[in-house]
Order: structure tokens, then sequence, then C-alpha cells
């Protein structure tokens, strides 16, 4: 009889390793300096399991592969499998160029001291909102699984697109303790006079 020792198929997790409570976010220091002010970000980015290099390297592929086969029917007197080989890889070039456009959405949670700093990235479109900690509220847009709207001082954003529906409340539970663990809150002293 023998035994054999693998390692776990599932790496053991941010929170579990002992380097800080956060699954969903990092702390980081900003400006790259080593005594700028230490922060707590939160990126959520779209799922993408191919880069636009890579993509463009495959389309390019495409290309070689579509006009030496409409090349070849054109030597053989065949002119409109070129011309119509042409019209796909146009199509597919608008299809690919909308995709990439796409593929660099994020969302951007910063905490620095009280503020929490959220910006969003939509295409070629970019949105800064910024909160004051202690008037933020954290709380489900909808129900179960919907996004996670933060509210302060009549402003409004929604979050957490890229993330799958079940993991929206983890991460919303995240957000909150750490804005519960931000330093400079007033604490509540009791005068025993």
């Amino acid at each position: 009889m023998s035994a054999t020792l693998a390692p776990a198929s599932w790496p053991v997790s941010h929170a579990s390793r002992g380097g800080g409570p956060w699954v969903f976010g990092r702390e980081v220091t900003l400006a790259g300096d080593a005594d700028a002010p230490r922060a707590l970000q939160w990126l959520l980015r779209r799922n993408c399991s191919i880069t636009p290099g890579q993509l463009g390297a495959v389309y390019g592929s495409l290309c070689v592969v579509s006009l030496l086969i409409g090349g070849f029917f054109l030597v053989q007197g065949a002119p409109l499998v070129l011309a119509f080989a042409g019209l796909e890889l146009l199509l597919v070039a608008m299809a690919l160029m909308l995709f990439a456009r796409h593929a660099g959405d994020r969302e951007t949670l910063t905490l620095v001291g009280r503020s929490l700093q959220v910006e969003q990235c939509f295409g070629s479109r970019i949105e800064r909102t910024q909160f004051a900690v202690d008037w933020l509220h954290v709380e489900p847009a909808g129900g179960q699984g919907s996004l996670v709207q933060l509210s302060g001082r009549g402003q409004r954003v929604r979050v957490g697109r890229f993330l799958r529906p079940e993991l929206r409340g983890a991460f919303a539970r995240e957000l909150r303790h750490a804005l519960r663990r931000v330093p400079g809150q007033a604490a509540i002293s009791i005068d025993p006079t």
C-alpha cells in the first residue's frame, strides 16, 4: 500500500494566508512613494479570456488564411470568393473592435483616509465620484445578487457589474468592514460625570 501527497488543487485564498482580511481589495501605496499614504483599493474588471494583443494576432492569422484561400480561387477564375473574403474580414474587424473597446472596462474603488473614490470606465467614458466615509451608505440596489449601491450626500453609484451575482454580497460586506476600520473616526466617549 502506498500513499501520495499532492498539493491542494485550489490556491489558498488571500484572506486565509494571513495577509489581511481582504478578499476583493488590496492595500496599495499611492504615487509609488514610501512616504505616500496607504490606501485600500478594489479593482473590478471585466473577465476577458483573451487580451487585445492576442486578439490582434488571431485576427491577423485569420486574414492571412482567408486571403490565401481567396487568392487561390481568384487564380482559378472565381474573383467573387476574394470579394466575399474581404467583406467577411471587414465585418469580423468591426466586431473585434467593438469587443476590444470594452475589454478594458473596469470599476476602481479607492479608500484613502476619510474618502472613497469611485472610478468607472466603460469604453471611452470615465466617471469619477467621491464620497465622504461618514455619510456613505452601502446597500443592495435591488434584491439578492443585485448591484451594490453606494450613496451619500445626494450622490448615488452602482458598482459590482463585473462580479458574479453570488459574490456581490460578500463584496458589500468587505467594503462595509473596510469603511468601519477607517482611522480617525470619531470614537464614542462616555462621560462618567
